[in-house]
């Protein structure tokens, strides 16, 4: 078969039509070039070049192979380029996995900042639980992870991605929904409410636990829910009040009001981290936790 450097010698000559021109910006002598041409010939079993002591011309042969070996040589550069590029992180895919809520704060930041940095990084997105996440990680399907603080194993690695406060859902027409200033934990205190699972959504369950608990609160546990999109869904149908992540907010329900909380001392409770494997060694990954 033939090889990379005959189809450079064949383009070269049949460019210039010329074998000492094309000799010199190979930076060769003409005889290997001229035995590279021959063994070209010989491989492929047709007469590419007509050659004379004074004039080189292409063959009908010559001709249709001319395209054919531009193309591929345009293949051959574009393959090493696409393997220097993932080898240095400009190229290559990075599965990312996400909670719900986590799509209106930290994901919008890691998309663009991969858009812009890493233009040729594909960014495969996966929607999984926090718990999920850790296992996707730990197995080797998923480098990075959007999730809530967690006891991660020895093998992960984390960092805080974004802080954010806790705001009131409420139905439109619960009395509490009427006003627009900040509301009290106090205010809450035997209202229905809508609670986050103690399995599926553990963080969020004993953050609110612990500050209730703290603030001598007691609402009133209607349901528990692993995902913040379901809360919402349920205070949309007046089913009870539900305390989420400021960026939740964003989620437009018609039914549903937004107050802010006042949480003396801890404005910004609500944490979500980026969290990958030590031993990830994929180059896009480490080239987008670098932007990041």
């Amino acid at each position: 078969m033939f090889t990379l450097t005959q189809l450079t010698c064949f383009v070269a000559v049949a460019e210039e039509l010329h074998f000492t021109r094309a000799a010199e910006r190979l930076n060769m002598t003409q005889p290997p070039l001229s035995r590279q041409i021959q063994i070209l010939e010989g491989e492929l079993g047709v007469t590419l070049l007509d050659r004379t002591n004074r004039t080189v011309r292409m063959t009908p042969a010559g001709r249709a192979f001319l395209a054919e070996a531009r193309r591929i040589l345009r293949q051959a550069e574009h393959a090493a380029l696409a393997v220097r590029q993932v080898s240095t992180g400009e190229a290559g895919a990075i599965a990312v996995g996400f909670t719900a809520a986590s799509a209106y704060s930290a994901l919008g930041e890691l998309l663009q900042s991969a858009r812009a940095a890493l233009p040729e990084v594909e960014i495969v997105l996966q929607e999984l639980v926090t718990r999920d996440q850790l296992e996707a990680l730990s197995e080797g399907s998923l480098d990075l992870g959007l999730i809530r603080p967690s006891a991660v194993g020895a093998d992960l690695m984390a960092r805080t991605a974004v802080r954010e406060g806790l705001v009131a859902a409420l139905p439109t027409g619960h009395p509490l929904a009427a006003d627009t200033g900040p509301m009290e934990l106090s205010d809450l205190d035997g209202q229905d409410f809508l609670m986050y699972s103690p399995v599926e959504a553990r963080y969020f369950h004993e953050l609110l636990l612990t500050t209730f608990r703290s603030a001598d609160v007691r609402p009133v546990f209607t349901q528990y829910l692993s995902q913040v999109h379901s809360i919402l869904a349920l205070v949309n149908t007046g089913w009870g009040v539900a305390l989420v992540p400021e960026a939740a907010a964003k989620m437009q329900h018609s039914g549903v009001v937004y107050r802010p909380l006042h949480l003396p001392g801890q404005s910004r409770p609500v944490e979500l981290d980026y969290v990958w494997r030590k031993t990830n060694d994929n180059p896009a990954l480490l080239a987008l936790l670098h932007h990041l």
